[in-house]
């Protein structure tokens, strides 16, 4: 079904792909000899990288972007902070959506407040805004501004646009502030690997089918980490644009960097009819184009899939869900309550077997995944003349945009829909982050949205909830609806279906987008909500650092959902501190007790105190520093907490999931090795160290770790930093950082981005 190549391999005429290794064969197409480096030049990624770079080396990148985008989780933090760095207006167009917006009564009336927030900072600054409702992030970037060969960042980790030949990034904010002060995003060259399709989806089959058989293929051996993914072949053109960009906006879940694919009559047709046919050229790789890597994908041979909990990767076909259902749901059920923090919580999947089948209690289409139209529209013809019955099942349909919207009315899949009962709703996030469509305790969920991590669907395991999320693509979840909540494929729904061309108009945006770039009112205020809160003062590293072991997390992958939950929690957004009490809660409730306490000690020693005088322990501490070290003065030492994890970060690019560690006194991470880039690039800009380390951890919680001369080692190879765990002797540890910017060192020892954009 799906090829994983060893080592590289050469694209030649756009057909032929050959592994590096066969020589003869590239010589045989091609006539000559082709190195790598020449090769590379010819990849797609190559030429947009080239075109965006400002560094004058395409070994060590500096890239301007095109456009940005932020939904309201981020964007008020964004702004705060570039505001605090000396920010006069949007240098490049920035749309602010407000697609993950609660609008309920958690926290009052604190969500409609980052909203009139958003828009006075839009007039301010020259942005635009997109109200409520009215599109999800990626929707809007895909209709309004993506464009064959730009270059777009967005402070979301599914910012996705390769589908429309756009490389587009997601980051954290701190990435988005350097683009409105006018700084570059500082990678090195990323690898890039080669997704080679050919043949033809059968018309059972989704995108979201084609995207969980991607994740499931190379998410856990890391093929494609920090990579660039690029779509080729003659199986692109058998999808529509439509269809590709739910393939493309999964990526995300693969660990990449970034995606973008061949262009055709297709891409030009979809941006023509969006009213921006100049944003179209022709992509496509260099006669010979060489890959770091290449995944084979007969799409003819992908099969309706399920990501069952609790990550995208596990990935089944339904079938084989189906034939193999006790053993399955009993490992399922396993995993679960393994990494279950209330360990007085059980859930059970087996439960569910009625006569043999699995009985699912909810589903959902929704997002930037789900709710674009062609996935609305194969679910209404599905459930045209069908019934979802009056049992437990319900069916939740959210579409991706107004736009979107208007033509599903128009062309009756509405009506289908809710004749069939479904419940049809507006443009919105919430069950993709946890904020709607909650389901029963114990119950179980089939959704057609980009994540199914712990607590996604708003369960809270601290107060005895818990509920859980598969992955499904649109057609088999109407497939499900149809037969009563009964998990079906759906093999032989499709077998007579044309879908109806979309009409898109632009109406829904023309009349309640604000369109303000280029238009800044230097005299406009911004409206501030009580709840929005200016950003703590953060103290520069000291020379030396003394690190309280506050959290020590040994699942095999810790999510930033676990670090700060998603949900109803991110109506906190705009307050850092109020938002940091939700730490690690859903999976280390006793974290932030354990942070603040020691953010007490750090702070008595900068007001000039004793730390001893809040923590008696350190005198023990520091007698034993001094019998090795001689003169260690507790006053010149910085004291701040610290979390272990082996594999940090996979999932969302909010910041939050470090800045929230830093408010609270956080002044390092201890891994294995971090699961994204964007997660380590929001530690090295919230001013935290990024330690590694090799081996099992010889520390526990409550432990204290002394690192000497930081600064110093900030300044040579980092590839060996001495550390100490202080107990009754030292023990030495071995603590590695892979390797920063200079700009990123700055960033560190200034003790965050804020404080190295004031020091500028």
């Amino acid at each position: 079904m799906i090829q994983l190549y060893d080592g590289g391999a050469y694209l030649v005429h756009g057909t032929d792909v050959v592994p590096e290794q066969d020589v003869a064969k590239l010589r045989q197409l091609t006539g000559k000899t082709i190195s790598k480096e020449e090769g590379r030049k010819g990849t797609i990624a190559y030429s947009i990288l080239k075109n965006h770079n400002t560094s004058g080396s395409m070994e060590h990148l500096k890239i301007k972007f095109d456009a940005m985008a932020s939904h309201d989780i981020t964007f008020v933090g964004i702004i705060q902070t570039a505001k605090a760095s000396g920010m006069e207006k949007f240098p490049l167009p920035y749309v602010l959506t407000n697609c993950h917006n609660s609008l309920c009564a958690v926290g009052g009336t604190i969500n409609e407040d980052d909203h009139v927030f958003g828009l006075s900072a839009a007039k301010k600054y020259g942005g635009i805004f997109v109200p409520p409702h009215v599109a999800v992030i990626h929707q809007y970037m895909r209709e309004k501004m993506a464009g064959c060969g730009r270059m777009i960042i967005g402070s979301d980790s599914h910012t996705r646009y390769g589908a429309l030949g756009t490389m587009a990034v997601g980051e954290g904010g701190g990435e988005l502030v350097k683009q409105l002060l006018c700084d570059t995003y500082d990678i090195a060259y990323p690898g890039v690997v080669g997704v080679y399709l050919t043949g033809k989806p059968s018309p059972a089959v989704g995108p979201h089918d084609i995207a969980i058989a991607i994740v499931g293929a190379v998410f856990k051996n890391g093929y494609v980490k920090n990579k660039v993914m690029e779509f080729v072949g003659p199986g692109v053109a058998s999808m529509t644009t439509d269809y590709r960009n739910s393939v493309d906006v999964m990526t995300t879940e693969t660990t990449c960097l970034s995606s973008v694919w061949r262009t055709d009559e297709d891409t030009k047709a979809y941006l023509t009819q969006h009213g921006r046919g100049d944003a179209y050229k022709e992509l496509n790789p260099a006669d010979v184009a060489y890959y770091d890597g290449m995944i084979y994908i007969d799409l003819s041979t992908i099969k309706p899939m399920i990501a069952m909990p609790m990550h995208p990767s596990n990935a089944f076909t339904i079938d084989e869900l189906n034939a193999n259902l006790e053993d399955i749901l009993h490992e399922t059920e396993e995993a679960i309550n393994g990494r279950m923090s209330n360990k007085d919580l059980k859930y059970s999947l087996t439960d569910k077997i009625q006569k043999g089948k699995l009985q699912v209690q909810q589903g959902v289409i929704a997002g930037c995944a789900g709710g674009n139209y062609s996935n609305v529209m194969a679910a209404a013809h599905i459930l045209k003349q069908a019934s979802c019955g009056n049992g437990n099942f319900t069916l939740d349909v959210y579409p991706s945009s107004q736009p979107v919207y208007l033509d599903l009315v128009r062309k009756g899949a509405v009506a289908s829909l809710l004749e069939a009962g479904a419940i049809f709703k507006t443009a919105f996030c919430g069950p993709c982050f946890g904020a709607g469509d909650t389901p029963a305790n114990n119950a179980f969920s089939i959704r057609h949205t980009t994540r199914n991590f712990p607590n996604r669907e708003g369960s809270k395991p601290g107060n005895g909830q818990f509920a859980s999320v598969a992955l499904m693509d649109a057609r088999s979840i109407a497939a499900t609806a149809a037969n009563g909540g009964v998990l079906t494929s759906a093999e032989g729904y499709m077998d007579d279906y044309v879908e109806t061309p979309y009409d898109y108009d632009d109406q829904p945006y023309a009349t309640r987008v604000y369109q303000g770039f280029g238009q800044a009112d230097e005299g406009a205020s911004l409206v501030y909500g009580p709840n929005i809160k200016d950003w703590p003062d953060m103290e520069p590293l000291a020379d030396s650092v003394l690190l309280k072991v506050c959290s020590k997390i040994l699942d095999p992958v810790t999510t930033t959902d676990e670090l700060i939950p998603s949900g109803e929690t991110s109506s906190y957004r705009s307050n850092p501190l109020g938002l940091a009490e939700f730490t690690l809660s859903r999976r280390d409730p006793e974290y932030v007790g354990r942070a603040k306490a020691v953010d007490k000690v750090e702070r008595a020693r900068l007001a000039g105190d004793c730390p001893a005088g809040v923590d008696p322990t350190l005198k023990d501490v520091f007698a034993v520093l001094r019998a090795h070290f001689g003169d260690v003065s507790m006053k010149d030492v910085e004291i701040g907490s610290m979390i272990y994890c082996i594999k940090p970060g996979d999932g969302s690019a909010r910041e939050q999931a470090a800045s929230c560690q830093r408010v609270l006194g956080g002044l390092a991470n201890i891994c294995q090795e971090y699961a994204t880039k964007r997660y380590r690039s929001n530690v090295i800009n919230w001013g935290m160290l990024p330690f590694q380390m090799e081996g099992e951890p010889d520390f526990e919680i409550g432990d204290y770790i002394y690192v000497p001369d930081i600064k110093k080692s900030l300044d040579g190879d980092m590839k060996a930093i001495k550390a100490y765990v202080v107990g009754r002797d030292l023990r030495e540890l071995s603590l590695y950082i892979a390797p920063m910017t200079d700009d990123e060192k700055q960033i560190v020892k200034a003790g965050c981005l804020i404080n190295y954009n004031k020091n500028r």
